[in-house]
């Protein structure tokens, strides 16, 4: 029998990274595509079937053999039904993505959330390997979680499970997107850590990355900006630890390329914080971008292996 790859997919807000996936967790093939969320929802579906059907195309061309699907997608998403239920970022309202890939295709398919399966990865494959209880942190634009124990990610009852950056910290802090003030993803993502040092210091295109840059080489407003920053996520992540008692939280998305720059802060923040609960180890992802593909891919294996029995 041809050997066997997963279609795997990353969807998000602006663009899909997207490879063929082996079975061991190695990559045959990457492509990466524009989500085309502009020309609204609809599209964007049929953007990720047509570039699914085009990877599996593409596998039996490379004379393999695609068994299965693994789609991810922001917002919330009804991982049991495969429905991507809602998605401020794409546009999605209940669209059954799982079984439209399903027909598409003609071969099993999973829907995930983009969070969740990065959480599956790095628990798996990544920074977390070996350890059973995972709590993996994206912090980029916003910031969310993935609980993952004994290589099961957790999606909650309603597909909403791990949205610790509406976690409120501080009840007089910045407004946030979802309405509340003073969540943890309004006073410690990138967005909020470049908007914050942009408004003190009147540079209006300063990034996350610049206040990282310039808080190493000492610059006062820069330090001063990245501490409440770091005091903010390691607020967030004792009231994570209060909940989820985890052995190891990594701390992955685009403000973990900082390194050691955050690591080590949030995890001195955090060890200065711990009362009664056990201090979790804190570490940096491994996978980088890689995580949402190849936790589409575990996925997609988990649900082909529980339909088979």
């Amino acid at each position: 029998m041809k050997q066997a790859v997963v279609v795997a997919l990353d969807v998000g807000g602006t663009g899909m990274k997207c490879a063929l996936v082996r079975p061991d967790g190695t990559v045959h093939h990457e492509e990466r595509h524009p989500t085309l969320a502009a020309r609204g929802p609809e599209a964007v579906t049929e953007n990720i079937l047509a570039v699914a059907e085009g990877l599996a195309a593409r596998a039996r061309t490379d004379g393999l053999t695609p068994v299965a699907a693994g789609i991810a997608v922001p917002g919330v998403v009804d991982e049991v039904n495969g429905v991507a239920v809602w998605s401020a970022n794409v546009g999605f309202r209940d669209v059954p993505l799982r079984d439209l890939a399903v027909r598409r295709l003609g071969i099993p398919a999973a829907l995930g959330h983009d969070v969740r399966v990065g959480a599956l990865a790095e628990a798996r494959l990544g920074a977390g390997r070996g350890r059973r209880h995972v709590l993996f942190v994206a912090i980029g634009t916003g910031i969310a979680g993935g609980l993952v124990v004994d290589g099961t990610g957790y999606p909650g009852a309603h597909g909403a499970a791990g949205e610790i950056g509406h976690i409120v910290i501080r009840p007089e802090g910045r407004p946030c997107g979802c309405g509340l003030h003073g969540c943890l993803e309004a006073e410690a993502s990138a967005k909020a850590i470049g908007q914050r040092y942009a408004e003190i210091s009147g540079k209006s295109d300063a990034t996350a990355f610049d206040v990282a840059t310039s808080a190493r080489q000492g610059e006062p407003l820069a330090k001063r900006v990245w501490q409440d920053a770091v005091e903010a996520l390691a607020q967030g992540l004792l009231t994570a630890q209060a909940l989820y008692d985890v052995g190891v939280v990594v701390l992955g998305g685009g403000l973990a390329e900082a390194g050691d720059d955050l690591v080590i802060p949030v995890r001195e923040a955090v060890t200065q914080g711990v009362t009664f609960h056990r201090t979790p180890e804190i570490v940096r992802a491994e996978l980088g971008d890689t995580a949402g593909c190849l936790g589409s891919a575990l996925l997609a294996l988990d649900h082909l292996g529980n339909s088979e029995q």
